[in-house]
């Protein structure tokens, strides 16, 4: 499963904004990947940030 895919995975699952760390933890990927796909997902506009270093699906 692609990166991305993952990490949206964990978003959706978790039912809950959730920070770059704890999204590595819970998929599996080194943290620098997952900011990687975060910088993407921001840029492609499909997650949103509901406070400071929380990122939830749009």
């Amino acid at each position: 499963m692609p990166s991305k895919e993952k990490v949206m995975k964990v978003l959706h699952e978790a039912g809950k904004a959730l920070k770059a760390g704890e999204i590595a933890e819970l998929s599996g990927l080194p943290k620098t990947e997952v900011d990687k796909v975060m910088k993407e997902l921001k840029k492609d506009e499909e997650i949103i940030s509901p406070k400071r270093c929380y990122w939830e699906p749009k």
